[in-house]
């Protein structure tokens, strides 16, 4: 006879936690499954016991071929950043989950959490962090032993992000429980143990900042300025990209670090990646990243050198070559991803004709704006019209059926 795998989450307290239904179906299974320190709650359990080490590929290829009643343990709710949801498609599973740390830490707060953004450091870089909860009213966090919360704290001041207050909650249900409120430069300076939620509030009101942002808010060449590309010009071409939410992005000659800046505005779980070959711009860049609070990779460089450190892209924009367009043009159609997109911006009709040629030569097929974007100017007490310098906007694709 087979028996379902049973799945029961399990607090920081242990068995003490457990309805009576949970704990009679451990006793009367034959194996037990689970991390050392929940397994350490069951010292009684008169059948077999085995610890999940590593990966969980050669779990699985056992279990399937277990006859007998078999219950896994896992820490608060499986299906919520656990192993329930890859138990679920390898396996025929039931599930009892426990409450999830969150709903723990919300307890401890007297607050509800349904307008919550919760989002994970645990096991995964910090890079890009800030851009995905600025301007958000609730923010939860789950941490590790290297995104703790003073790290946590300290990257957000980074971003001049100082308008939150921190609640963080420890070895929640267990008996060393410490919750307690925080400023973040307090915080910065704090140890916590390593099982801890964070809970981010919203104190003070501040700017935040949406697609289209004005040319002048950003740090730029002064009083040489026109290196940036406008406004009108970066909102046609970051349309054209087609980015979602999860976009890998390449900005090659980013200057300022304009069109990167809004493309992670628009890809907030995705990734950008900048290169820039004037030392001066790339500094400008990085101020920007700071005031738009955006946070991506930025390097010092000429393409296509350092684009093979990149992963590969959804969308390339190209704002500037350096004389450089054939071997970029080669660099990036090759990486390009399926279904991915190419924006290069020109000025003149001679880079227009060696952009085309360039994307037929690597197997892309073009489509071409020619935007001429003139602006209302005062003159006395009228209006007149001042003329941009026009800009060709060559959008390149992989052709229907082929990548």
């Amino acid at each position: 006879m087979e028996h379902k795998i049973k799945v029961i989450g399990i607090g920081d307290e242990g068995k003490q936690g457990l309805l009576p239904l949970y704990e009679k179906y451990i006793y009367e299974s034959d194996l037990l499954v689970g991390g050392e320190r929940l397994l350490k709650s069951f010292s009684d359990y008169p059948g077999e016991k085995r610890v999940i080490k590593g990966g969980l590929k050669e779990l699985v290829d056992d279990l399937h071929k277990e006859s007998r009643k078999v219950v896994i343990l896992a820490s608060g709710d499986p299906l919520f950043y656990g192993i329930g949801s890859y138990l679920g498609k390898k396996l025929d599973i039931e599930i009892y989950p426990y409450l999830s740390s969150i709903q723990l830490a919300f307890a401890r707060m007297n607050e509800g959490w349904q307008d919550a953004y919760v989002t994970s450091v645990h096991g995964r870089s910090i890079q890009g962090l800030v851009q995905r909860i600025n301007g958000r009213e609730k923010i939860v966090l789950l941490t590790d032993e290297k995104n703790t919360p003073a790290e946590i704290a300290r990257y957000m001041r980074s971003y001049e992000v100082n308008e939150y207050r921190a609640f963080v909650a420890e070895n929640l249900g267990g008996e060393n429980e410490r919750c307690g409120y925080y400023e973040l430069v307090e915080m910065e300076k704090m140890e916590f143990s390593p099982l801890n939620v964070v809970i981010l509030k919203k104190v003070e009101a501040v700017k935040t900042w949406s697609f289209g942002i004005e040319d002048d808010e950003f740090h730029q060449r002064k009083p040489e300025k026109g290196l940036l590309t406008k406004k009108e010009i970066r909102s046609l071409s970051l349309m054209a990209l087609n980015l979602n939410e999860n976009s890998i992005i390449w900005d090659i000659g980013t200057c300022t670090g304009s069109v990167a800046i809004e493309a992670c505005l628009i890809a907030k779980k995705g990734q950008v990646y900048a290169i820039e070959k004037n030392e001066h711009d790339l500094e400008n860049c990085y101020l920007n990243q700071v005031k738009f609070r955006t946070d991506f990779i930025a390097i010092h460089g000429k393409a296509p050198d350092h684009l093979h450190t990149f992963p590969d892209p959804d969308a390339v924009f190209i704002g500037g070559t350096a004389g450089n367009m054939g071997d970029i043009l080669e660099a990036c159609c090759s990486r390009l991803k399926e279904g991915g997109r190419i924006v290069l911006n020109a000025v003149t009709i001679e880079n227009l004709m060696q952009a085309v040629e360039g994307f037929k030569r690597n197997g892309l097929e073009t489509t071409i704006t020619l935007a001429q974007i003139s602006r209302s100017k005062p003159i006395l007490n009228l209006t007149r019209f001042d003329a941009l310098n026009p800009i060709y906007i060559i959008t390149a694709q992989h052709k229907k059926g082929e990548s």
